[in-house]
């Protein structure tokens, strides 16, 4: 199996995506682990439903 590119890390308050390759933080602060955002970056890469998936993540921290 190869290594994840995108892996969620506990962070305090939440969870943060870290990019393995660009070693970085990407996107926001999440309150729930974002498991579905995960295998979609990981896997097909299909915007239209990252962004999707972004907007659902953001909306549940407010």
């Amino acid at each position: 199996m190869s290594r994840r590119r995108y892996v969620a890390r506990g962070v305090p308050g939440g969870y943060r995506i870290w990019d393995n390759k660009a070693r970085r933080w990407w996107g926001d602060l999440y309150e729930l682990c974002p498991d579905e955002l995960l295998e979609e970056l990981n896997g097909a890469g299909d915007y239209p439903r990252i962004t999707a998936l972004l907007r659902r993540y953001r909306s549940q921290k407010r």
